[in-house]
């Protein structure tokens, strides 16, 4: 997973709640084997709409994501996350979050950020008004801000969640860590218990 202490991007503003996963990655793009390329899936019956934000020039290359309430509610598919990342996206801003998505994308590395209502309203204007609009996600200190507007939103992350994104820790790089704790336990264990290979 790539360290994320600080992130500055463009935001892509969706107005749109409750958004679920089917509608970010449709199921037929689920019969892939591989984890990359589903970033062409990516909201792929929404985008035959020419209307569609990710089809406006305007908000091209932008890697924030701003939506409404309820973003990554439904199924419990990582390929939602896989898609969203894979298409460029780094962080989500939304007042509220699918729980299991929310937990996918900790593990991925895409960061969900939780705003208050207000706050994401005020995102949006801001880069309706400009696409152009730079925002700042500060990891470590949990605040979104607008610089050019003097704006800054607080959000809250749990410490597990914030070193992860910070030192750029996966599951695997987890268990790695503690592989002293690992293997002092298995030689402690019976023989004839089972056995992780160390």
């Amino acid at each position: 997973m790539r360290q994320m202490s600080e992130y500055r991007g463009r935001g892509i503003p969706l107005r749109a709640s409750d958004v679920d996963t089917d509608q970010i990655i449709p199921s037929e793009w689920l019969k892939r084997v591989e984890r990359t390329g589903f970033g062409q899936g990516l909201f792929a019956d929404w985008r035959d709409n020419p209307e569609f934000v990710l089809n406006d020039m305007r908000f091209s290359g932008g890697s924030i994501l701003i939506a409404l309430e309820n973003f990554g509610v439904g199924s419990s598919r990582e390929h939602a996350v896989w898609a969203l990342t894979d298409w460029g996206f780094r962080v989500v801003i939304s007042p509220r979050f699918g729980d299991i998505f929310r937990n996918n994308a900790t593990k991925t590395g895409l960061l969900p950020v939780v705003l208050e209502r207000s706050a994401v309203d005020r995102l949006l204007a801001a880069v309706e008004e400009d696409p152009g609009t730079e925002i700042l996600v500060d990891v470590v200190h949990g605040t979104v801000s607008v610089p050019r507007l003097d704006l800054v939103f607080r959000f809250d992350l749990s410490e597990g969640v914030r070193n992860r994104f910070v030192q750029g820790l996966d599951d695997i790089d987890l268990t790695l860590a503690r592989m002293d704790a690992i293997t002092a336990f298995e030689e402690r264990r019976p023989s004839w218990m089972p056995r992780a290979a160390v």
